[in-house]
């Protein structure tokens, strides 16, 4: 569900596109450092993302490492780090473990089984230390099991629930830029989760798997209507909170499409919330 917000390198300087790597390659060290080459699988854009705004609002001292790694072997790459750094690893695991045991949970995935059983310990003790943004994961991935088991097409509630996810993990600490980074983290987890809907949606078909888009599939309009409300999402300014996962961009993508049928089009998934739930704390003593 990662991967969407990237750096457009063309429009970087040299110098910008080097400090760039150097936030990601920090963010790649501090998971081997910490996780070791397992930690690594959990390396993402958005998290580098994460880091970069995190430094940039706090300040704090950097430090700069210069050497080579197995990925660049030859090359000597730049590596920024500092407790932020860290942060953004400890998150990236703690996302990846959940979103490996929610794929053991609804596809029996051997390669999920064996990530959950060595990041086990690991997620547990990031839980511990990180109990608000933790219990944020949970709670929200079981609202979206929810959802996806009863086949409820709502796009603003199921995106909401990403968005509510991602809040928290934005909030590196409770001060001054909370709300700001609650709000910023909110919207963009809608936008990731959408998007990402958007692309799995063929796959998704073929598998019969819960999509939120699938109900407006058919409509010969489709691929240009969520193209134009993106583009109107972009021009929208988002309310000071918010409240009830709703925003006026999705609210005018729905108005648009109307009424969305309730429980149609996708079988239901044999997994309820409740079982989701009960096997997360069983599988990961968390």
């Amino acid at each position: 569900m990662f991967g969407y917000v990237t750096v457009s390198q063309d429009d970087l300087k040299v110098k910008e596109y080097k400090r760039y790597r150097g936030f990601y390659c920090g963010l790649c060290r501090a998971l081997h450092k910490k996780y070791g080459r397992t930690g690594q699988l959990a390396l993402t854009y958005d998290m580098t993302f994460l880091s970069m705004l995190l430094n940039g609002l706090y300040e704090p001292p950097l430090h700069e490492l210069t050497h080579r790694c197995l990925v660049h072997p030859v090359q000597k790459q730049t590596f920024l780090f500092n407790e932020i750094t860290e942060y953004a690893a400890d998150m990236s695991v703690l996302l990846a473990y959940y979103k490996e045991l929610d794929n053991v949970i609804d596809e029996k995935s051997l390669r999920g089984r064996a990530y959950t059983l060595i990041t086990r310990r690991q997620a547990k003790k990031i839980a511990e230390n990180y109990p608000r943004q933790a219990e944020a994961v949970r709670e929200q991935l079981g609202e979206l099991q929810i959802i996806e088991d009863s086949n409820t097409y709502d796009l603003d509630r199921s995106s909401g629930c990403f968005g509510k996810l991602l809040a928290e993990l934005f909030v590196f600490r409770e001060d001054v830029w909370s709300e700001d980074l609650r709000r910023m983290g909110f919207f963009l987890g809608k936008f990731i989760y959408l998007l990402d809907a958007y692309d799995d949606l063929e796959k998704d078909l073929k598998k019969h798997n819960y999509n939120p888009w699938q109900p407006e599939r058919e409509r010969k309009d489709f691929d240009a209507l969520v193209e134009n409300d993106r583009r109107e999402r972009q021009s929208l300014r988002a309310p000071a909170h918010p409240p009830g996962c709703g925003d006026p961009a999705e609210h005018s993508l729905r108005g648009r499409l109307g009424a969305v049928p309730r429980g149609r089009g996708l079988p239901l998934r044999t997994v309820t919330a409740q079982r989701f739930s009960e096997q997360i704390q069983t599988a990961a003593g968390i």
